[in-house]
């Protein structure tokens, strides 16, 4: 079993930044590959960033290209989003996720992914 904790989450003007975090327990952290998620009201999820097991592949979805930066301390037990140039179309619940299988390529399809954190809100005003 793997326990997500995820943290960070917020209200903040358009243009502002936040930095999620996901502290993991229960298995090997260094054997997971992690992703964020967001499921905004009407949409459908949406894998936003994931990152491999070592952290030297990543993820970045178009719609957060140059805004958003994955990333991962081992040693910490932890994945961060950090969302910088938020803007309106941002607001989600977000959500962090692990998938225990060593893939070639990281999956961004959420059933591939076993675990789920409770998820955190990201409001983004205008």
């Amino acid at each position: 079993q793997v326990q997500l904790v995820e943290s960070g989450g917020g209200s903040v003007q358009a243009g502002g930044s936040l930095r999620l975090s996901c502290a993991a327990s229960g298995r090997s952290f260094s054997s997971l590959s992690t992703a964020w998620f967001r499921l905004a009201p009407g949409k459908e999820r949406e894998c936003v960033v994931a990152i491999s097991r070592s952290g030297a592949r990543t993820y970045h979805a178009d719609s957060v290209k140059g805004r958003f930066t994955i990333s991962r301390d081992n040693a910490k037990n932890t994945v961060y989003l950090q969302m910088n140039s938020l803007n309106p179309e941002d607001t989600a619940v977000y959500y962090c996720a692990a998938d225990v299988m060593n893939r070639v390529v990281i999956s961004t399809t959420p059933r591939d992914y076993a675990y789920w954190g409770q998820g955190t809100q990201v409001t983004v005003s205008s």
